[in-house]
């Protein structure tokens, strides 16, 4: 029997992380075995991985030592960040430097790196169509991890960059269709009328492991994901047709998601200005890619069939 080979996986009690792991474990001849990192291996999401058979490691992507370490005897890591525990660019890119360091002592054969463009270079810090954040950025979660993306080129890590995009679980959470005062179904959303580039999370997994399995062709490329690409207006007849009531969609004017009073608002307003108005963002997804190297890539018709009990909830 062929040696399988080791994925590190940090954030595999994550979105992204977890589903590679899960990719990994329904693809048992497939190769590869899953290493799940995680900062607290005795978490509930740690052991249910573990009673599955997956070798559990602590590791803080903080701590370069630690990643090595946790690296030891492995083919390759996918490697992510979660830019809301904290909000900082620094620690963002603190964070990715150190992976890359970890990567390259460990001597790893491939990288995956979860990352996004850089929105400046579409809307420079001059432009007044949205407000300048920390002084240097437009996206402050977009625009560092696209900076980071040199600390493995720089220190010679054979990697793939990975540029995801909108989770449609987002619509589970803290942007469900709504009802208003007379009862009918709506959904906000500041896009006018561009098409945003979704995908359901478990295809980022899905997605990443077809990269290793494709394994150095991708080395050294960048690879932006999605789903499907659709707009409000296609959006709500989707999830009307599944919720069995018709489903207006508000597009909300990006000022008034920067007024919002919670963390982030002015960020987020940023960034769907971002998603709406720069169309490069949708083109560098080709879903045609996507598909071959995922081919259970899910239509947000297909996600929103399976999801309908979370999204029923307005």
């Amino acid at each position: 029997m062929t040696e399988q080979k080791i994925i590190a996986v940090v954030g595999a009690t994550g979105a992204q992380g977890g589903g590679l792991v899960r990719a990994i474990l329904a693809d048992p001849d497939g190769g590869f075995v899953a290493r799940a990192l995680t900062r607290d291996a005795a978490s509930d999401k740690a052991r249910e991985l573990a009673a599955l058979g997956v070798e559990v490691v602590e590791a803080d992507i903080s701590d370069e030592a630690g990643l090595v370490k946790a690296f030891e005897g492995a083919y390759g890591a996918y490697l992510v960040t979660n830019f809301w525990e904290h909000a900082s660019p620094q620690k963002e890119k603190s964070d990715a430097a150190t992976m890359a360091g970890a990567a390259k002592s460990a001597g790893l054969s491939h990288v995956i790196w979860s990352t996004l463009e850089d929105t400046r270079e579409h809307i420079p810090l001059s432009d007044e169509r949205m407000p300048t954040l920390l002084d240097s950025y437009k996206v402050p979660h977009f625009d560092a991890k696209a900076e980071a993306n040199q600390f493995f080129t720089d220190a010679g890590v054979p990697a793939t960059f990975l540029q995801t995009t909108f989770y449609w679980e987002n619509f589970t959470n803290f942007m469900r269709v709504q009802r208003d005062q007379d009862g009918r179904l709506f959904l906000p959303l500041a896009m006018g009328e561009s098409p945003l580039a979704g995908i359901a999370v478990e295809d980022i997994g899905r997605t990443a492991y077809g990269i290793f399995k494709r394994g150095q062709e991708f080395i050294g490329r960048t690879v932006s994901i999605a789903g499907e690409h659709l707009t409000g207006a296609q959006m709500v007849a989707v999830l009307g047709k599944a919720l069995g009531e018709d489903v207006t969609y508000v597009p909300v004017p990006f000022d008034a998601l920067r007024a919002q009073p919670w963390p982030g608002a002015v960020e987020n307003g940023n960034m769907f200005q971002y998603y709406a108005e720069v169309p490069q963002f949708v083109a560098a997804r080709d879903l045609d890619l996507v598909r071959s190297l995922n081919p259970e890539l899910q239509t947000f018709e297909q996600w929103v069939d399976a999801h309908k009990d979370a999204l029923a909830g307005a």
